[in-house]
């Protein structure tokens, strides 16, 4: 049977549901030490962060660190999508049990960086290294809105890669892939 995206997303959320609490910890102080690494000449920036849920990676403590230097945005549910709104407190669960931070009528359409969850990682054809999520498409919808593509990295609790061409065309790409043990970057595209 060949692998399909359906196939692989259910494989990759067993694999980092079924890590072991105790790791969790360790695994998200590795994946914070890497964020922290690659973003610690960034200053002055917009930078979209997720607030994880349970069983993501769990960033918060760069994002803390990350307020000091740059402008933190997070989404906000909207439709079949979301829009960025400034990280400030308090947050309120949501749906899906995801946490936002207010409303704001401020439309923000420019960011610098994006951080985003990837459930699993699949290449692409011509060497992209591309998101499988949720299967809502909520972030495939909002990067398709945006003028400018971000500097994108995608971040992973637990490695979970495909070498398949599974992914579809509208699928959202990375410019760097951090888990808790390594760190990826693509092979050179056009895109």
């Amino acid at each position: 049977m060949p692998l399909t995206k359906s196939i692989f997303r259910k494989n990759c959320i067993k694999k980092i549901k079924n890590t072991p609490k105790e790791s969790r910890y360790y695994r998200n102080a590795m994946i914070n030490r890497r964020l922290m690494f690659e973003l610690k000449n960034v200053k002055n920036a917009k930078i979209l962060f997720y607030y994880p849920l349970e069983f993501e990676a769990d960033i918060r403590k760069a994002l803390n660190k990350m307020r000091k230097n740059c402008e933190i945005l997070i989404p906000f549910m909207q439709d079949s999508s979301f829009k960025i709104v400034p990280f400030r407190l308090p947050l309120k669960r949501k749906n899906f049990g995801i946490y936002e931070a207010g409303n704001t009528i401020k439309n923000i359409n420019k960011i610098d960086i994006a951080i985003v969850p990837a459930v699993g990682v699949a290449t692409s054809k011509d060497g992209r290294l591309q998101r499988v999520g949720f299967g809502k498409g909520m972030y495939d919808r909002f990067f398709a809105k945006l003028k400018k593509r971000p500097y994108t990295i995608f971040i992973q609790p637990e490695i979970c890669f495909t070498k398949e061409d599974i992914c579809d065309s509208y699928d959202i790409a990375c410019d760097l892939l951090l888990t808790p043990k390594i760190a990826i970057r693509p092979k050179r595209y056009v895109g």
